[in-house]
C-alpha cells in the first residue's frame, strides 16, 4: 500500500528532483511503485517593472512530498537520486504521514491555484525615488512615503506646481527610477 513520504531535497531543486525520481522508476521499472509526487507551490502576484506577473513559489522549499509503495528498491531509488539529501524521519529511516497531512499540504496549493493570494512584491520601499506609470500623473517622479500591502496601494509626494503633494497609486502604476 502507498503511504505519503517527505523527502528532503536540495532547495531550488525540487522540481528536478521530481522528474529524475519518475524518470528512473520508469526506467527500472518502478513506476507502479511510485504513484504520485508533488512540490507543494502556490501562484502569487509580484509587481515587477510596473507589470503584474504570476509567479509559482515552494510553500515547503527543499521538500518534495512522495506517494510511494515502500521497499528496499524504492527507498534506494530515492536515496541513489541527485540532489537528494534523504526522507524526513527517525535515525535515517522513512517517516510515512498521514493522508489527512498530505491532504494539508496540497489543500494549500489547491486553494492557491484555484484563487491566487493578492500578496504582491515589489522593488521599492519608503524612501525610494519612483516614477508614476499611469494615470493623470504619469511620468511625474516622487518619493514613497507609505506601502498598504493589504489594498496594494503606494502613496507617493510628487512635485505639482512647486509643491510636494501625496498621491495614492496601485502598486503597478509606479516603478523604481533609474
Amino acid at each position: 500500500m502507498a503511504r505519503w513520504y517527505i523527502i528532503h531535497a536540495y532547495s531550488g531543486f525540487e522540481n528536478k528532483v521530481k522528474e529524475a525520481i519518475l524518470a528512473e522508476a520508469e526506467r527500472i521499472g518502478l513506476s507502479q511503485l511510485v504513484e504520485d509526487i508533488q512540490v507543494p507551490a502556490e501562484t502569487i502576484t509580484e509587481v515587477k517593472r510596473g507589470k503584474k506577473v504570476q509567479v509559482e513559489r515552494k510553500t515547503m522549499p527543499g521538500y518534495v512530498l512522495a506517494k510511494l509503495a515502500m521497499n528496499d528498491d524504492v527507498y534506494h531509488l530515492v536515496k541513489n537520486t541527485p540532489k537528494v539529501s534523504g526522507f524526513l524521519g527517525n535515525n535515517g529511516k522513512p517517516q510515512a504521514i498521514s493522508e489527512s497531512e498530505a491532504a494539508r499540504y496540497f489543500g494549500a496549493a489547491e486553494a492557491a491555484a484555484a484563487e491566487p493570494r493578492k500578496q504582491v512584491s515589489i522593488d521599492y520601499e519608503i524612501g525610494d525615488s519612483v516614477k508614476v506609470l499611469d494615470g493623470p500623473f504619469a511620468s511625474f517622479n516622487g518619493i514613497v512615503e507609505e506601502l498598504d500591502f493589504d489594498k496594494n496601494r503606494v502613496k507617493v509626494s510628487v512635485s505639482i506646481f512647486g509643491r510636494a503633494t501625496p498621491v495614492e497609486l496601485d502598486f503597478e502604476h509606479v516603478e523604481l527610477s533609474k
